[in-house]
């Protein structure tokens, strides 16, 4: 009797803090998830147990209704199966959002400079993310500023300071360039073009010069695509094509002017070429691509230029010999009226067959 009456105080002293109704609800919360496996558990093992005979005898008797029964089984269980799936993904958003502060203040429009900066004034903590996040080795695949010798993904001048992307071009020919989903110049917040440069973007060779002494050199390009720029003006000088496609351009004037020649057709082979160099997304004050070296042209088989949205300066496409160059869809314009021509292609530039269809004049005024 004694040790039955120890054994119910103990039980009771046990069980008395669940009988309060928030303790209750606490424990009904934190054992939702066991009851659950449980219930799951207990519903398969009654099946292994019972189930092959039973479930045999159901379907005999109403097929109609065991294939009902094991269509709501089935869709209970796929429903709960996206749940998971969809909160899983939910949370691992959450915490990717938490972790990098640095990316949100890229996509709101900062450079990555001011960004830093931004966040560095933090805790010890958020300038500990900043680290982890902003600061590991710069790449090209990455978007991170820097001057890159093609085909090396890895920069061979980077700094805080330094916010261009440039890609120097040398006697090593590159199966694919593609450069997609950029803002370049001063098109986002706390932006401004390279001291003494007036260009946004500059695709092509260089110039020769005596002092210092450089010899000139061309980019040579299977394939050019240059599709869905937004910029104050865009240029075309000293390109060679034997395919020029000029489409879709809508520009504040335009003058459209290349000169019938012979350019031949070209492709890029080179055997075992270096790897592919593909970057999406960023902010730069200016992107160039170039043959930097002297005498020595740049080769890439396929350039694709997409969707660039600049302000500030220029685009200009210059010492370019293509096998085809396509100039497509592009939106030119800085509100100073038809007069003056904001979109040209220059009697410099020469090509065997010409496409020049649906190019207009409307008025755009220049990027917000």
């Amino acid at each position: 009797m004694k040790l039955r009456n120890f054994l119910g105080a103990v039980k009771d002293l046990v069980l008395m803090p669940f009988r309060k109704t928030p303790v209750r609800k606490i424990g009904d919360v934190l054992l939702w998830t066991p009851k659950k496996v449980g219930w799951v558990l207990r519903k398969v093992l009654h099946g292994i147990v019972i189930g092959p005979g039973y479930v045999f005898n159901a379907v005999i008797k109403s097929p109609k209704k065991a294939f009902r029964k094991a269509m709501i089984i089935r869709d209970w269980m796929l429903e709960k199966i996206d749940y998971l799936e969809a909160e899983s993904a939910k949370w691992k958003r959450t915490f990717q959002i938490i972790k990098s502060p640095y990316t949100i203040l890229l996509k709101m429009g900062f450079s990555p400079q001011y960004a830093i900066g931004l966040i560095a004034v933090g805790t010890t903590a958020t300038t500990g993310v900043v680290a982890n996040e902003a600061m590991k080795p710069p790449s090209f695949a990455a978007g991170d500023p820097g001057i890159y010798n093609a085909p090396t993904d890895s920069p061979i001048y980077s700094a805080k300071e330094f916010n261009t992307l440039r890609l120097d071009l040398g006697s090593t020919p590159i199966g694919l360039v593609q450069i997609e989903d950029i803002t370049v110049g001063t098109a986002y917040a706390n932006s401004a073009l390279p001291s003494g440069e007036t260009n946004a973007v500059i695709i092509g060779g260089i110039a020769a010069s005596s002092d210092p002494a450089f010899t000139e050199t061309y980019l040579e390009v299977g394939h050019l695509t240059v599709e869905k720029w937004r910029c104050d003006s865009l240029k075309l000088t000293n390109i060679e094509a034997h395919e020029l496609v000029v489409k879709g351009n809508a520009s504040d004037g335009q003058s459209i002017a290349a000169t019938a020649g012979t350019p031949r057709d070209r492709a890029i082979s080179g055997g075992n070429r270096a790897d592919d160099m593909i970057t999406s997304g960023g902010y730069y004050d200016q992107v160039k691509v170039t043959s930097a070296s002297s005498g020595v042209n740049g080769k890439i088989d396929r350039l694709i230029l997409s969707n660039i949205y600049t302000k500030g300066g220029p685009c200009i496409l210059d010492r370019i010999k293509a096998g085809t160059v396509e100039i497509l869809v592009n939106e030119v314009g800085a509100g100073n009226g038809f007069a003056t021509k904001e979109f040209e292609v220059t009697t410099s530039v020469v090509y065997k067959r010409f496409v020049n269809e649906d190019n207009v004049e409307v008025s755009i005024a220049p990027p917000s």
